[in-house]
């Protein structure tokens, strides 16, 4: 289950980095970034939110008192992370969602937090019932 510290830790780094990038990227502009380095500012929002949702995902079923399949947690972390990044690196290239790369990343990541997730869920019901 430590694995979903480690996953919430990195996406409050993911968190952080992008506020920072987002805050220079609109109240400090610099030739040749602003428009150039950070090309889409509402792509880079929706990582900086979905990276604030994974952290706090990771850490709700680390703090639900029992056990969780270690495998899932690592999805769920690993997923977490790679989601957001998905919009991260989209704000940055402008030709993302065209690129073939690019789309295997983000199927992949897709399939890792499904599994994931959906994993947690049937030991959540699990437990419920």
């Amino acid at each position: 289950m430590n694995a979903l510290l480690i996953g919430a830790m990195a996406c409050i780094a993911g968190l952080i980095v992008s506020a920072w990038l987002m805050t220079f990227a609109r109240w400090f502009p610099i030739a040749g970034i602003d428009g150039k380095f950070l090309v889409d500012y509402k792509t880079m929002i929706r990582a900086h939110v979905d990276y604030a949702l994974m952290a706090l995902f990771n850490l709700g079923f680390y703090g639900l008192g029992f056990d969780l399949p270690a495998l899932a947690c690592w999805c769920v972390a690993i997923g977490g992370f790679a989601n957001p990044t998905v919009f991260t690196i989209a704000a940055f290239d402008p030709d993302f969602w065209s690129k073939p790369e690019w789309r295997i990343y983000t199927a992949a990541s897709f399939a890792v937090t499904t599994v994931g997730f959906v994993w947690l869920s049937i030991v959540l019901l699990q437990q419920a019932l």
